[in-house]
């Protein structure tokens, strides 16, 4: 049996974001040290780290030198290069394996290890080269989606298509990429589940989530997600089976689509804690950051439970910052709401720049409170102080 990794280790992270940031901040809450190597200086994570390294991901050296320095390596997003990975595993255990970046860093792949697994996937088509367009439009006549097969996010790297004769333009437009091409699926909503494994393959899986997007980016999520009784266990259902089947020791989120009867379809896979998730923080008793540092160290994952009957997290973009600094009072004052800001300087237009949380009684109340407070962040309002 392999030994836990205990506290007062230190642990690597491949990747300097929000989402390393958070990790730090979970694992110096159990005493762990944390190093983060990444291309730039003073990144969210390195900010708070006890070391940041500067360097390439592609400079294998370097990874190698800095895997041998720690006891531990995860990353926190997946375009780290699947090299990267294996250079590392040379040297320390890297948790979830470089395996499980490869298959969730290309859409290709993970599709086929969807279908390996039995999951419900959208009608799709692959596409390696034109001579493929053909074949895709036979599969997939109708109102489509066309996405890059890798390097797409928030809706980067997409194109809706209302019929099949618009694939060749669409595909020469995205640069002649690996792709796939997916029928367009009328949905409720979309729900993720959170999920964490551990070494000794136990796992801890969060209640849907249920998003809101907007401009093809995450802008509110709530929990508990409203689903039916039986759409709630087959999301859970989906979660455990791609944990086990993909042999994840991590976290990891299954976005799904909950359609109009119910049922559901796995969209895509994140293997490492998910924007939706963030209310796990403040809204359950162990977040999914401990989750994760609990996983890759070999500890006994967390409890699930949450501590409210209901909370929503809203994304704060760079936007919010045109009319120049956001009242931070305002959200503060707010007494149910809690602020997380990641210390990136540079505001840009749909920038993740930190999020909200509220706790409340029930969802609308908690989705309706947080859109409030971001609100407020722009125009100094503060309606709740009156209430």
């Amino acid at each position: 049996m392999t030994p836990p990794i205990l506290p007062g280790a230190e642990i690597g992270i491949l990747g300097g974001g929000q989402l390393g940031r958070m990790f730090t901040f979970a694992a110096a809450r159990l005493g762990y040290r944390v190093a983060v190597l990444s291309p730039d200086d003073e990144t969210p994570a390195g900010q708070v780290a006890c070391r940041e390294v500067r360097a390439p991901y592609e400079d294998l050296d370097a990874v190698e030198r800095f895997a041998r320095s720690v006891a531990v390596v995860t990353f926190e997003f997946e375009n780290v290069p699947r090299e990267t990975a294996d250079a590392a595993t040379r040297h320390a255990p890297v948790r979830p394996a470089g395996s499980v970046l490869g298959t969730t860093q290309d859409r290709l792949r993970e599709k086929a290890a969807l279908a390996r697994l039995g999951l419900p996937l959208a009608r799709y088509a692959a596409i390696e080269s034109e001579a493929d367009l053909g074949r895709a439009q036979a599969a997939v006549p109708g109102l489509s989606v066309l996405k890059t097969a890798s390097w797409g996010y928030d809706g980067k790297g997409q194109v809706r298509l209302e019929t099949a004769a618009d694939l060749a333009d669409a595909w020469r437009a995205l640069g002649r990429p690996r792709a796939v091409l997916e029928t367009f699926v009328p949905f409720r909503q979309e729900v993720s589940v959170v999920g964490a494994r551990g070494l000794d393959g136990s796992i801890a899986l969060y209640a849907p989530f249920a998003n809101r997007h907007a401009h093809h980016v995450l802008d509110v999520s709530v929990w508990p997600a409203t689903v039916a009784p039986s759409t709630r266990a087959a999301a859970l259902e989906i979660a455990r089976v791609v944990l086990e089947g993909l042999d994840v020791v991590g976290v990891l989120c299954v976005e799904m689509f909950e359609l109009l009867d119910g049922s559901l379809v796995v969209n895509e896979l994140a293997p490492r804690p998910h924007n939706s998730g963030h209310l796990t923080i403040d809204a359950h008793v162990c977040g999914q950051f401990e989750q994760q540092v609990r996983a890759v160290c070999g500890l006994p994952l967390g409890s699930v439970e949450s501590v409210a009957p209901a909370a929503a997290m809203a994304n704060l973009l760079g936007d919010l910052w045109e009319r120049g600094t956001p009242d931070w009072a305002a959200a503060l004052a707010s007494p149910a709401t809690r602020l997380h800001l990641y210390g990136k300087e540079a505001a840009r237009p749909g920038r993740k720049m930190g999020h909200l949380t509220t706790l409340d009684r029930d969802v609308a109340r908690a989705e309706a409170r947080v859109r409030e407070v971001r609100t407020a962040l722009a125009t100094g309002g503060a309606a709740w102080a009156r209430t």
